[in-house]
């Protein structure tokens, strides 16, 4: 057996049994299990003939541990919050759309079908917001996958020449970023929060943050992913609209860095596909008009199925509308999401990215509450979370992002920040109930804490 199979095991059995004294251990292995891919790595085949199910044992022994801790979690009422009450809702819907839409057949052979990987992510989703409640545990979560970041891209440019299909780095890491732009889109998200990351930790961490970010941008460019690029440009758009001016500079600055970065890690083929995002109908490649297509047949589907086609029937429906792309993905997050759960689904979807936004916007109200030492490590966080959002739902554009799981974590962070903030608040005097609901107050203070350092 490999060292890093030995290690692996070590690790995922600490985070197991460790998980039912302290659930965080078994949220952060969870979320390293699913950025590795173990059963992707060549280290782990004398591993495969125990018939683990890594995510399944830490989800259980992580849902025993939050039953046994239940009054050591320290979230604040009320128990769901308005982003956690859309998930739920977003989980009916797609439940619904298998009484209306016809039966799926053959595709979810191997996988899971929607219906059963929603209800999956909303689980550990549930377990995420509610664990992952105060500074300390959010920090533990982003530096899991600041490194889970480092370790694929590390993967990335280590990978034979065989790993690569049409010139494009394919398999890498757990099964959501086996095909090249599901990678692309989950290392693009992860550009802003190792920004943030490294901007808010010491010289350890920012170390360890500009290795992740070095190798995390390549393999951007080794996936070729113009859907990655889509979403980095418009995390840009929104990341300029929206510093908090005390730290604009900073923030630009890092911007051009990473951008500078980027074109020396670029090479010909990275920049010539690029350039076809914004070519015309003529220099267009069959790939980019390919999209256009499949949302003209999208646009038909839904005017003959407004309540939708049913969760995971995209492929087995869409050869009707469009016979020359028989099974073809929809390729658009957005599309998919209203063909197959209807207008009610998408009506649901966009109330939980706007609720998102919302809800990062209330939090940067709140900062000014806060003491002087902790406001810019908050900013910073509700910052980072609102840019990497931005980049995931422009990598939408042109991926069917819908039920990959890292979407959902990004989309539900902002639930972990608002709870940050008040348990911060109440740590500092600033909340008391008052009939079962909390009030602001600020009659008693406690001593600032130290700035905040890894």
């Amino acid at each position: 057996m490999s060292l890093k199979a030995i290690l692996f095991i070590l690790a995922f059995v600490g985070c197991a049994a460790g998980a039912l004294a302290v659930p965080l251990l078994g949220v952060l292995g969870y979320a390293g299990v699913y950025c590795v891919g173990p059963d992707t790595q060549w280290w782990n085949a004398p591993l495969r003939v125990l018939g683990i199910r890594y995510s399944y044992v830490l989800a259980l022994v992580t849902a025993v541990g939050i039953a046994i801790n239940w009054r050591r979690l320290e979230f604040r009422k009320p128990l769901l919050l308005s982003q956690e009450k859309l998930l739920l809702v977003f989980l009916a819907v797609v439940w619904l759309s298998l009484l209306i839409g016809e039966p799926t057949v053959g595709r979810y052979e191997k996988w899971d079908h929607p219906s059963l990987k929603v209800t999956k992510i909303a689980v550990f989703t549930m377990m995420l917001t509610h664990v992952v409640g105060n500074r300390d545990r959010l920090k533990w979560f982003l530096w899991v996958l600041v490194g889970g970041a480092l370790l694929l891209g590390l993967r990335a440019f280590t990978m034979s020449r065989s790993a690569f299909s049409g010139g494009r780095l394919e398999g890498i890491g757990g099964p959501d970023f086996v095909e090249a732009n599901y990678f692309g889109a989950f290392c693009a998200t992860m550009v802003p929060l190792i920004g943030v990351q490294f901007l808010r930790t010491g010289w350890l961490g920012r170390a360890l943050c500009l290795a992740a970010g070095v190798f995390t941008v390549n393999a951007i460019v080794l996936t070729r992913s113009r859907g990655a690029v889509v979403g980095l440009a418009l995390g840009a758009v929104v990341a300029a609209m929206g510093a908090p001016k005390k730290h604009r500079v900073k923030i630009i600055l890092g911007m051009v860095v990473v951008l500078i970065g980027g074109l020396r890690l670029a090479d010909p083929q990275f920049i010539s596909r690029t350039a076809t995002i914004t070519s015309g109908e003529e220099s267009r490649d069959a790939s980019a008009q390919s999209r256009i297509v499949l949302t003209e047949g999208g646009l038909r589907m839904l005017a003959d199925h407004p309540l939708g086609i049913g969760a995971g029937n995209w492929y087995q429906t869409v050869g009707r509308y469009l016979p020359q792309y028989p099974g073809k993905d929809a390729h658009n997050a957005y599309m998919k999401c209203v063909c197959e759960l209807g207008i009610q689904g998408a009506l649901v979807f966009v109330a939980l990215i706007v609720n998102a936004f919302w809800t990062l916007r209330k939090v940067l109200r709140q900062v000014d509450r806060l003491p002087a030492a902790l406001r810019g490590d908050v900013t910073y966080l509700a910052f980072g979370i609102m840019v990497s959002l931005a980049v995931l739902l422009g990598c939408c554009l042109t991926m069917t992002l819908l039920y990959v799981e890292f979407l959902w974590w990004i989309l539900m962070l902002p639930v972990c920040l608002e709870r940050v903030v008040a348990s911060l608040e109440a740590d500092h005097g600033l909340l008391e109930e008052v009939g079962g609901e909390q009030t602001v107050s600020v009659r008693v203070r406690a001593r600032e804490p130290a700035p905040y350092r890894t």
